[in-house]
């Protein structure tokens, strides 16, 4: 369990991140046109998994926007920001700000997913929401890197994420 801040006011997740060195299961989530996509479409690639509470939230909002800037730039690299908005908010997110250099997709059908990495938030406001946290695969799958943001409301660390690679 990782006891993590969300407003200065603890809360807690339901377990610890992923080993560096460990590969995940092949989760399939729903993309924002409802399209399924899975850890494994992205085969071959260096991936980051942006994972937050609600791109309705600033901070959340503001990290896919870094993403997809430096997505663009990114050889052999893809970004998959997950959460559990829905597959419509993120549409509406993604079309209102220009989003497309990186992948959005909602874990919503997908509980397993938050427990199975440790960064479900087990009370509080949020609770049953994801936490802030970034996964980085290599090309072959295994976990390269794993930030859990301290504090919900503070942006993760974007270098040190894409220094991984």
């Amino acid at each position: 369990m990782a006891k993590i801040t969300l407003g200065g006011n603890e809360t807690n997740t339901n377990g610890t991140l992923p080993a560096v060195g460990t590969t995940l299961n092949n989760y399939t989530f729903v993309k924002n046109d409802m399209a399924p996509v899975s850890l494994s479409d992205f085969k071959g690639k260096n991936l980051i998994l942006n994972i937050f509470p609600s791109v309705d939230t600033s901070v959340c909002a503001t990290s896919v926007r870094n993403f997809n800037k430096e997505a663009a730039n990114m050889d052999d690299t893809a970004v998959l920001c997950i959460s559990k908005d829905l597959p419509f908010a993120l549409n509406r997110f993604c079309g209102a700000e220009g989003i497309e250099n990186v992948t959005v997709a909602s874990d919503f059908k997908v509980p397993q997913f938050a427990e199975d990495m440790g960064l479900k938030i087990v009370d509080g406001v949020f609770e049953g929401l994801d936490s802030r946290v970034i996964i980085v695969l290599d090309k072959k799958g295994n976990v390269i890197y794993t930030e859990q943001v301290p504090e919900v409301g503070q942006e993760p660390d974007y270098e040190a994420a894409l220094a991984a690679i």
